[in-house]
């Protein structure tokens, strides 16, 4: 198996968008966890809104499901991943609980970052029903 997974969408016989999946996260809470992560979801603004994003989110969580129970995800901050912020809300994704991160390690209280695309929040959502059963 290789270390990463990537996945293109085409509209209309053309590119449209891709996501990756890291198998072996660089965000050590996921890596610990064996959590793979959900990363560089892009979809061209020419094809957004149409459900390209969804498509390329689902295919990524079902080749996930038999190897997780449970996928990650990290969003940026500011205004400009709004849009993603949102999307990954509305799909169940949910904070980890450990607070925001710079290039995958966790910031501590009283410490200080740049607002950049290095800073991120990360999320996680089960993807398999052994998820469930391992809470239950």
């Amino acid at each position: 198996m290789g270390e990463r997974d990537v996945l293109v969408a085409e509209l209309e016989e053309e590119f449209a968008g891709y996501v990756t999946i890291v198998w072996a996260s660089d965000y050590l809470p996921f890596r610990a966890a064996g959590i793979p992560e959900i990363v560089d979801l892009n979809v061209l603004i020419k094809h957004r809104r149409r459900g390209v994003a969804t498509a390329l989110l689902n295919e990524a969580e079902a080749r996930i499901a038999p190897r997780s129970p449970v996928a990650g995800i990290g969003v940026g901050l500011t205004a400009d991943y709004g849009a993603a912020q949102i999307l990954y809300a509305t799909r169940g994704y949910r904070p980890d609980g450990r607070g925001i991160a710079v290039c995958g390690i966790s910031v501590r209280h009283g410490d200080q970052v740049t607002v950049n695309d290095d800073l991120a929040l990360y999320l996680t959502k089960p993807v398999s029903d052994s998820f469930f059963s391992q809470v239950l």
